[in-house]
């Protein structure tokens, strides 16, 4: 018995080798209209990334190295230990392969990537941000992220030489912090808050558009996250430059591709050349069991309209006409609970786990 099932589990083997690297199928056995979808599918394919009317400094490089030190500086936080790069570390495509993002605390969804998250009208799994500035700047006061306030992060600019220098030469001087209290935050526990509430207004709006600023400074970097060309590119390349030299793709991603496309209707939402088209959808998955369901994107959007710092706000350098996000149209908040954006799923292979929740491990 042991004498025929040896060469049955070789001639699988050998069988199972074959169908994924011969070289069928080839370029003949895609339509036209399928070749012409997946060129659009290609990096090729991706426009020059569009100036952000809200963030005046958006492509300064000046303000990208301080957003770069910025990103990568465990003093923006509470205990010391947590950056930017620590949740969305660059050798993990920008997340950090974990079920739940941790920080100084343990957050209630997995880290997505920052991999070309520019070129989103949205930002987080709702779209609450209008902008990446503006999402820049919630971690670092979120309790599970970064857990700092506003003010202390003035008094680290302040106090550190480098960073001074560095700010006053993009944004101006910065407020001063003689007499301010060490903590404070209005959104933070009741301490802070109360430290908030004895500043003037025109105190509390200098430190507000200084901690603006720093979102601007950490989203001029983060604009500069964008993918490279991989395997799936070469392939697309391939198809269009030598077709019977199809080699990128082993048949059993070919076969997937041709799922993507057509019965899987994958294409209809993970579309363009960052598969994605950043828009919203009821995803059917399931909430954490012994928790309420999300709202999505129907929270997503009265978040989104009451930001102050929105692109409509007092710290954004747009006009009112610029802001088209923000000003939607009436009905759009009724677009029903569960609703999620679309990610991004070039390089996905290299940034499991997969879903809002991260509980699809492939």
């Amino acid at each position: 018995m042991k004498k025929l099932l040896l060469p049955l589990v070789a001639i699988i083997v050998v069988t199972a080798i074959g169908w994924n690297y011969l070289s069928i199928p080839r370029a003949a056995h895609w339509s036209e209209d399928e070749l012409r979808l997946i060129a659009s599918l290609s990096l090729d394919a991706l426009p020059p990334l569009s100036p952000d009317p809200s963030n005046r400094v958006a492509d300064d490089p000046a303000a990208a190295e301080l957003g770069h030190r910025l990103y990568f500086d465990t003093r923006l936080s509470s205990n010391g230990q947590v950056a930017c790069a620590t949740c969305h570390k660059p050798e993990l495509m920008f997340t950090d392969g974990l079920p739940l993002a941790v920080g100084v605390g343990i957050g209630p969804v997995h880290t997505p990537s920052l991999v070309g998250l520019a070129y989103s009208p949205w930002f987080y799994w709702d779209g609450r941000k209008d902008s990446q500035w503006a999402q820049a700047l919630a971690p670092l006061e979120a309790k599970h992220e970064h857990a700092t306030d506003r003010i202390q992060l003035l008094q680290l600019l302040s106090t550190d030489s480098d960073y001074r220098v560095m700010y006053e030469d993009i944004f101006g001087e910065l407020p001063v912090v003689s007499n301010l209290p060490k903590t404070g935050t209005p959104e933070g526990d009741e301490e802070q808050l109360a430290n908030w509430n004895t500043l003037d207004t025109g105190t509390q709006r200098a430190i507000s558009e200084f901690f603006a600023n720093l979102g601007k400074a950490i989203a001029a970097y983060e604009r500069k996250i964008m993918p490279g060309p991989g395997r799936f590119d070469e392939y697309i390349t391939q198809l269009a430059t030598n077709p019977a030299e199809t080699e990128a793709l082993n048949n059993t991603e070919i076969a997937g591709l041709r799922i993507f496309i057509d019965k899987g209707q994958c294409v209809s939402c993970h579309n363009g050349p960052l598969l994605s088209n950043h828009e919203f959808h009821n995803t059917g998955v399931l909430a954490v069991s012994g928790t309420m369901p999300s709202m999505g994107r129907y929270d997503g959007v009265r978040t989104s309209r009451n930001d102050p710092f929105n692109c409509l706000g007092e710290f954004s350098d747009a006009t009112t006409a610029e802001c088209t996000r923000v000003t939607l149209r009436p009905g759009c908040e009724r677009s029903g609970w569960r609703d999620e954006n679309a990610d991004t799923e070039k390089h996905i292979a290299n940034r499991a786990l997969y879903a809002r929740r991260a509980d699809v491990d492939s």
